[in-house]
């Protein structure tokens, strides 16, 4: 007598031999590719440095990174040290683009010291000290870089999101929102004060910059004070360097 391969049993059974095989495939591939990802994710992080400090391939309204294929060697002719910050130790270490931001977070978060990257490049003579940041937008992660001088003054930055909202929130990562942070001081009265991205500051142009204050986007007022929190939260914890520099 033939087998049913109609009844519930047989269901069930291919049902689960196909998530198996499926499993098996999709575990495999993502091994096979983990090499590439990785790669990429290093490349990706050399350039949002690169461009941070002003070294990127921009006209005068677009964002253009330098190429993945030169990335690597941009970021060894420019950045000249990559430091370590763990608490009052300072050290240097040619690996710390790789540093997860976001597994320090949790790590500070269970009360342990988090280690903190902190890049050192020079460009035309100028030396900038690039600290990545992370925090949250209105639907789920935004990060960035950015460069500073030794007097905490921002140089430049680069920010990206995961999900932000098109035309809205997701502007965080164009021009005419990222180009309006060079200049900005970050301390006043030798204090920290960070950058509030505020709506209606009364400096659409941008001209103060010594008011800690840049000009928000207009409908992305939750993301704009993820991005203030970010800067303010996390750039807080370079100060020590920066005041032990002088």
């Amino acid at each position: 007598m033939s087998k049913r391969t109609d009844s519930n049993v047989y269901t069930i059974l291919f049902a689960i031999g196909m998530v198996l095989v499926v499993g098996a495939l999709l575990a495999f591939t993502a091994s096979s590719l983990r090499p590439l990802i990785n790669a990429n994710e290093r490349t990706e992080r050399q350039q949002n440095i690169l461009y941070a400090m002003g070294v990127n391939q921009n006209d005068e309204t677009s964002v253009e990174f330098v190429s993945a294929e030169n990335a690597p060697e941009e970021f060894n002719k420019y950045i000249t040290k990559q430091l370590v910050i763990e608490g009052d130790k300072v050290s240097e270490d040619d690996k710390a683009f790789l540093i997860d931001v976001k597994k320090q977070q949790t790590l500070a978060k269970e009360g342990k010291t988090r280690k903190l990257p902190l890049f050192v490049g020079e460009k035309d003579g100028q030396q900038y000290y690039i600290a990545p940041i992370r925090g949250k937008g209105l639907w789920d992660a935004i990060w960035g870089y950015v460069a500073m001088d030794k007097n905490m003054v921002v140089q430049g930055v680069f920010f990206d999101h995961k999900g932000e909202t098109p035309g809205l929130g997701a502007n965080i990562k164009q021009r005419f929102f990222m180009d309006d942070f060079k200049g900005e001081e970050m301390m006043s009265n030798g204090n920290f004060k960070g950058i509030v991205v505020k709506k209606g500051n009364n400096d659409p142009k941008n001209e103060d910059k010594t008011d800690n204050e840049v000009d928000a986007i207009a409908g992305a007022t939750i993301t704009g004070d993820g991005v203030t929190a970010m800067i303010k939260s996390e750039l807080a914890q370079y100060v020590p360097y920066f005041k032990n520099l002088k």
